[in-house]
């Protein structure tokens, strides 16, 4: 039985790389940057994906002819990303940097963090350091767009353990509630064939009035929360919870 430290070890992304990053995520992504209007960006825009992860979202945005960069800590992420960047004959930078420090003032026309991205710094003034770089890399007038689990719907889907099959390999995650729902662990456990390796995962969660608050310190302004990338409220029918929030100075 091997143990990865979580969301800052390398072996954790590269042993469950499979189960968070699947073709079907790749699909979605590209979906998503088809029909979305929160993802609709001019053409040309500089974009920064902060926690880009191994390219899901930069290399379709750069294919659409966006000046793009990704951001992440990982190296063995970004050697995935830069493989499929190359594979697919797209330009894209990648930098490796961690998301509180990363500085490139006013340098893009949009930020994005996707798929739950954020919330993972055991402090959570560490957390609002990096709304602050968000703030920070955006021109006057740029875009913020927040892609999470919030706390609403969480608070649905916490359940018995979720049983995962990919081939012959079978995770199987355990999710508990801390800290009167502040924060999240997850429990997880990938067999595959005599080899067991096991991670364990916290970080905080947030509803939607808590990161509109968080966001709305951080300087932006012009906040609106959705229930999707459609566009649709944030209600009993969300299915994420979206926050778009504009760097007006």
């Amino acid at each position: 039985m091997t143990r990865t430290g979580g969301f800052q070890d390398d072996d954790f992304w590269t042993e469950f790389h499979d189960f968070l990053f699947s073709e079907q995520r790749h699909a979605q992504a590209e979906e998503l940057l088809a029909t979305s209007p929160l993802l609709a960006f001019p053409a040309g825009a500089r974009v920064l994906d902060l926690c880009c992860g191994p390219g899901v979202f930069t290399v379709p945005l750069a294919r659409r002819g966006h000046d793009v960069t990704g951001v992440d800590l990982s190296p063995a992420m970004l050697d995935r990303a830069r493989k499929h960047a190359a594979d697919t004959g797209t330009r894209v930078t990648y930098v490796r940097a961690d998301a509180r420090d990363y500085r490139a003032p006013g340098a893009f026309d949009v930020v994005l963090n996707m798929f739950t991205s954020f919330g993972y710094f055991e402090d959570p003034a560490d957390n609002a350091r990096v709304l602050r770089t968000m703030y920070a890399c955006l021109a006057p007038g740029g875009t913020l767009v927040l892609d999470l689990a919030g706390k609403e719907l969480l608070a649905r889907k916490v359940t018995p353990p979720k049983v995962v099959r990919r081939g012959e390999d079978v995770m199987v995650q355990t999710d508990t509630v801390l800290d009167d729902w502040a924060r999240l662990r997850s429990d997880w456990v990938l067999v595959r064939g005599e080899r067991v390796t096991r991670a364990t995962l916290v970080w905080f969660v947030y509803s939607a009035v808590e990161l509109r608050r968080m966001v709305e310190e951080a300087g932006f302004g012009r906040v609106e929360v959705f229930g999707g990338f459609d566009g649709r409220p944030y209600d009993e029918n969300a299915e994420r919870l979206v926050l778009r929030a504009v760097r007006e100075a």
